[in-house]
């Protein structure tokens, strides 16, 4: 996710290859075959509703520290269900205000930089939590898979059939990020942004900004991401699988 842990930003700096090494091989492509860039493909935004798309989009920005990709999916996703402020005096809560309006500090603390993330349990527990401290009535559930299995796969289907139907819900993903793009082998946190049933495939509405724009994985794929456990230099994180938390009604 670049939602680097000290840890793992320190064994990262340790293994990067020499200027000489790195030049002696071809550059790596943006996106590993899993992964497709919106800006090739909108086609299914095109023709559909695509409400979760045009809802949340506008207010997915990216994470403010490369530790903050939980606050930053947490403020997009709470935004998007807001809606834009009616008056000129309202701001659009931005990711320090959010943190500051929920004021637990150990999610100040886990988001800051060098900062080791949240787990899935955490970002359930702190989704909650900002929703309170935005006074919205809406309740959280999780999709926490154990195994990239058909019964599995058939939920997850299921889950992003329902969301796609409105914008009155929004699912937040934890997941693997490098199974999708390719790269970074790690703990990540996004906005589902679409699913097009058709072609199986998930627009993730991507708050890793500085590395990438959205982009769509197929279904299975994206199971795949969330079941994949977290590795030992993620220190706190390590064993750590995904899914989704829903917020709805």
């Amino acid at each position: 996710m670049r939602c680097l842990t000290a840890l793992s930003l320190s064994i990262a700096l340790l293994s990067t290859p020499s200027l000489a090494e790195t030049t002696a091989e071809a550059p790596a492509p943006k996106l590993g075959p899993n992964a497709v860039p919106v800006t090739a493909d909108n086609a299914f935004l095109r023709a559909n509703p695509a409400p979760d798309y045009w809802a949340f989009g506008p207010f997915v920005k990216p994470q403010f520290t490369t530790s903050a990709c939980s606050i930053a999916t947490v403020t997009a996703a709470v935004n998007g269900l807001s809606g834009l402020p009616p008056h000129a005096e309202n701001t659009v809560t931005t990711q320090p205000q959010m943190l500051e309006a929920v004021g637990n500090a150990e999610w100040a603390a886990l988001s800051a930089e060098g900062g080791d993330g949240v787990t899935f349990a955490q970002l359930e527990e702190f989704t909650k939590a900002a929703l309170n401290a935005k006074g919205m009535a809406l309740t959280v559930s999780s999709f926490h898979p154990a195994r990239a299995d058909e019964a599995n796969l058939t939920e997850m289907r299921r889950l992003l059939t329902e969301n796609e139907k409105a914008a009155t819900d929004a699912l937040l993903i934890y997941f693997n990020q490098g199974v999708v793009t390719g790269d970074w082998d790690g703990p990540h946190i996004s906005l589902i942004g679409a699913y097009d049933a058709a072609t199986d495939r998930v627009l993730i509405l991507e708050v890793d900004q500085e590395w990438y724009v959205p982009y769509w994985t197929p279904a299975p794929v994206l199971l795949e991401a969330m079941v994949k456990p977290t590795s030992a230099e993620h220190g706190p994180l390590e064993g750590q699988t995904g899914g989704f938390v829903r917020i709805g009604g």
